[in-house]
C-alpha cells in the first residue's frame, strides 16, 4: 500500500525538481533529436571531398599518406582504408572535437579537403546540448540537470503508481473528457511513465561524457582494473628500429586480409619507435579488434578482441552508443521517439500546471507538517549523492537553505 504522506512528499519534490529542470529538459530533448540528423545533414555536404571519380591507377598509400602530412597541421595519427572505389582516402589527426580529418584523392595525387567536427552546424548543436555553449561551466549544469532528472524518474514512478482500489487500468488511461487540466495530466504521467526505462537507458549513456561524474567512473575503471587493456592503444608500445620501415601498403594489405568488421583503420606510427595498429570500428561492439606491430619487421606485438575489455568499459560503451542511437535503424528510430515524446511530456507538463496554478501562487504540492522521511528515503538519498556528487551538493545546500529560512522564521516569531 502508498504511504500517502510520503506520496505527497515526493510529489513536492518532483513538482520543484520539475519547475527547475524543465526548459532545459526540453532543450535536451530537442538538440538531441536534431543530432540524430548528424550524418543526414553533413552528407551532401562533405561530399565533394569524401567522393571522387575512378581515373586510371591510384597511387600508393604511402605516397597518399605523405600528401596527407602535408594537408595537417599536425601529423596522421590513423588512415581508414577505403572500402569502395569511388571513396577518397582519409587520414586524421587529433581526437574528439580537435580532430581533423584530410581526404587524398588516390587518382589525382591531390588532397581534395579538409573536415573538421568543428566545420559543421551539427557541431553546435552537440555542444548545446553537452554544455550549453558555456564549456566546462555548462557541462556541469548539464551534469546537475541530469542526475535531478534521475530524481524526477524515481519520484514521478512512486507518486503515479496506482493504488489497490484504482487498478492496473491507471497505467494506459487518458482521461480525455474530464478537462485539459486532466489531459494533461495524464499524458504527462502515463506516457512519461511508459518511457521511464528507455530515459534511465539514456541519461546512462550521457553521464560518462559529464565532469565529476565521467572522471570519478573513470577512476573507478582504472582503480578497478575494468576498463581498456592498457595496450589496447599503442602509445604503451615500442618498436625496434632495425632497418627500413614497413610500407604503409603492406599493412594495408594484411589489415585486408582479416577481414574486420566495420570500418577499418590503420594506426599511423608517429615517431621512429612507434608502432603500427589495425583496427575495426563497428557498432557489433563483440566484434571489435585491435592488433599492433612493428613497424620495421612486421612483427605482432599485442592483440586484443572485446572480450580483453573490462565489464564496466564495455557497459560504458555500449549505453553511450545507445544514447547515440548507433545500433543500427532501430535504435536510431527508438532514440528519436524517446527524444519527441520527453519533450511532448515536459510540455504536458508545463500545461498541466499551469491549468491548475492559482494566480499569484507557485502551487506547490503542500506537505503534512508533522511528515518524517524515513531512513530508507535518507539512504537512497545519500545513495544518489555519491553517485552524483552534484545532486548530493545540491541537496546539502537545499538543506542549508532551508535551515536558515526555518531560523529566520523563528526569530521572527521569538
Amino acid at each position: 500500500m502508498k504511504n500517502r504522506k510520503l506520496n505527497q512528499w515526493l510529489w513536492k519534490w518532483h513538482f520543484i525538481a520539475g519547475i527547475i529542470a524543465l526548459p532545459f529538459v526540453i532543450l535536451l530533448a530537442v538538440t538531441g533529436g536534431i543530432y540524430l540528423f548528424k550524418d543526414n545533414y553533413d552528407a551532401p555536404k562533405q561530399a565533394p571531398i569524401k567522393k571522387v571519380q575512378v581515373e586510371g591507377e591510384a597511387i600508393p598509400f604511402q605516397e597518399q599518406w605523405q600528401l596527407a602530412k602535408e594537408a595537417l597541421h599536425k601529423a596522421p595519427n590513423s588512415m581508414v582504408i577505403p572500402t569502395e572505389a569511388t571513396q577518397a582516402t582519409e587520414f586524421s589527426s587529433g581526437m574528439f572535437s580537435h580532430k581533423n580529418n584530410a581526404y587524398v584523392n588516390p587518382y589525382k595525387g591531390v588532397v581534395t579537403g579538409n573536415i573538421s567536427p568543428k566545420d559543421s552546424n551539427m557541431h553546435t548543436v552537440r555542444k548545446l546540448h553537452g554544455e550549453l555553449l558555456l564549456g566546462k561551466f555548462g557541462t556541469k549544469i548539464i551534469e546537475l540537470i541530469a542526475s535531478w532528472i534521475f530524481v524526477l524518474i524515481i519520484t514521478g514512478i512512486y507518486v503515479f503508481w496506482p493504488t489497490k482500489k484504482e487498478g492496473v487500468k491507471c497505467f494506459f488511461r487518458i482521461r480525455f473528457s474530464q478537462g485539459k487540466r486532466t489531459l494533461f495530466r495524464d499524458l504527462h504521467a502515463v506516457l512519461g511513465f511508459w518511457i521511464s526505462i528507455l530515459l534511465l537507458m539514456t541519461l546512462a549513456g550521457g553521464m560518462p561524457w559529464t565532469d565529476v561524474f565521467g572522471s570519478n567512473f573513470k577512476w573507478l575503471q582504472d582503480a578497478t582494473n575494468t576498463g581498456f587493456p592498457k595496450t589496447w592503444d599503442a602509445r604503451a608500445l615500442k618498436s625496434d628500429v632495425k632497418g627500413e620501415p614497413i610500407s604503409l601498403d603492406k599493412m594495408v594489405a594484411l589489415a585486408k586480409s582479416m577481414d574486420l568488421k566495420g570500418e577499418v583503420s590503420i594506426g599511423l606510427p608517429s615517431s621512429p619507435k612507434g608502432v603500427y595498429s589495425i583496427y575495426n570500428s563497428t557498432f557489433d561492439l563483440g566484434a571489435q579488434k585491435c592488433f599492433h606491430f612493428d613497424q620495421y619487421s612486421g612483427e605482432q606485438l599485442v592483440n586484443h578482441n572485446w572480450e580483453d575489455v573490462g565489464v564496466l568499459m564495455r557497459g560504458r560503451m555500449w549505453f553511450m552508443a545507445f544514447h547515440q542511437g548507433q545500433f543500427g535503424l532501430w535504435n536510431w528510430i527508438l532514440m528519436l521517439c524517446v527524444a519527441l515524446l520527453l519533450a511532448f511530456v515536459a510540455f504536458a507538463a508545463l500545461l498541466s500546471y499551469l491549468k491548475r496554478k492559482e494566480t499569484g501562487k507557485w502551487g506547490t504540492p503542500k506537505v503534512p507538517a508533522k511528515f518524517n522521511v524515513g531512513y530508507g528515503i535518507v539512504a537512497l538519498i545519500v545513495l544518489l549523492g555519491v553517485i552524483l556528487p552534484l545532486f548530493g551538493l545540491s541537496v546539502i545546500a537545499i538543506i542549508v537553505v532551508e535551515f536558515i529560512r526555518k531560523k529566520k522564521t523563528q526569530n521572527k516569531l521569538a
